[in-house]
């Protein structure tokens, strides 16, 4: 890991003040239509972070994209894709699942949540290790709830390897092939165990500092699972922000999420100064990120932290600040 600070050094010092002694180790990229600006601390452009949920707004953009291919259909059901026999899990649409509104809960009660939340505040361990076949076990003993908006991370896992079973490969393979190679994002990828990170791949830190375990494993990948450097998150920002990347219309809003908000297909969009942001954040159990944009003049930011402290307010005040400025 380089020691020091690198890149654009006005946004460096922005991103110090904004961040604070809590972030040692942390990225930042603003882009507007005037170009791409990258900072970061405590570490070089090279590195990687778990970006967390920030993986189902990709999932998402992988949505749309099928659409868009003629793979599924919105009302396609999760039983037509995987083999998931007469489960309940069976009958949800893969558009509920792109919305929230499936009915499936946050986790599966058979993975023991309360269990692994204890033991990742314990010990620091990795609480999402599941392969394919057990995230599926998990799925075909989940009763459904009502649906209605309700955030699911095991919604999104299945929603992923669904649009891969699809598109007849792996979800890590699908993002390779559809964002990370026509994209050119040089660290953007889904590792399946720990023997995959790559390296750079940086160790997260508690709020207490302690190390905790990367997050990876084959079945969280679509929900959670995604690394991607500074560099590679900004190239995304851009790419999404010119519809160059797959299935952007994935960012349009098409139902409520909670109190003044709206969903599309992962992505979040809600008011603020008057004005339509679309985001998504992400935590894991020692990196925070965040994702925004301003399609209206074309201003995206994305903030990367190793350490398990929220970076929403930063970003959004990035976003803000660039924003206005583009805005005149």
């Amino acid at each position: 890991m380089t020691a020091g600070t690198h890149g654009d050094q006005q946004l460096v010092t922005r991103l110090g003040a904004l961040l604070g002694p809590r972030h040692p180790v942390a990225a930042a990229a603003v882009v507007t239509p005037e170009g791409m600006r990258v900072a970061s601390r405590g570490t070089g452009f090279d590195a990687d972070f778990e970006i967390g949920s920030i993986a189902k707004a990709v999932t998402g953009l992988l949505y749309a994209d099928a659409l868009a291919r003629g793979e599924i259909t919105p009302d396609t059901s999760l039983g037509e894709l995987l083999p998931l026999g007469d489960a309940p899990a069976a009958r949800v649409t893969l558009r509920s699942l792109s919305t929230h509104r499936s009915g499936l809960p946050r986790l599966p009660g058979s993975a023991r949540p309360w269990r692994r939340t204890f033991a990742l505040w314990r010990h620091g361990t990795n609480p999402y290790g599941e392969d394919l076949e057990q995230l599926l076990d998990q799925a075909r003993r989940t009763p459904l709830g009502t649906p209605r908006s309700r955030y699911s991370n095991l919604g999104f896992e299945l929603l992923g390897h669904a649009l891969a079973r699809a598109a007849t490969t792996t979800y890590p393979e699908l993002v390779r092939q559809r964002i990370a190679t026509p994209l050119e994002l040089d660290r953007f990828y889904v590792p399946g165990t720990a023997d995959e990170l790559r390296p750079g791949a940086l160790d997260g830190r508690s709020l207490r500092g302690r190390p905790r375990q990367p997050w990876t494993g084959e079945g969280i990948g679509p929900a959670g699972g995604i690394r991607a450097s500074i560099t590679g998150m900004a190239r995304f920002t851009a790419a999404v922000l010119d519809g160059s990347a797959p299935g952007t219309a994935a960012l349009d809003p098409i139902a409520p999420f909670g109190a003044g908000a709206r969903i599309g297909a992962a992505w979040i969009t809600i008011q603020a100064e008057g004005r339509p942001i679309t985001w998504h954040n992400g935590g894991t159990g020692g990196f925070r990120s965040w994702l925004g944009l301003d399609r209206s003049t074309g201003t995206g930011v994305a903030v990367l932290s190793a350490t398990a402290a929220s970076v929403d307010r930063p970003g959004f005040t990035l976003l803000a600040e660039h924003s206005r400025t583009n805005g005149r």
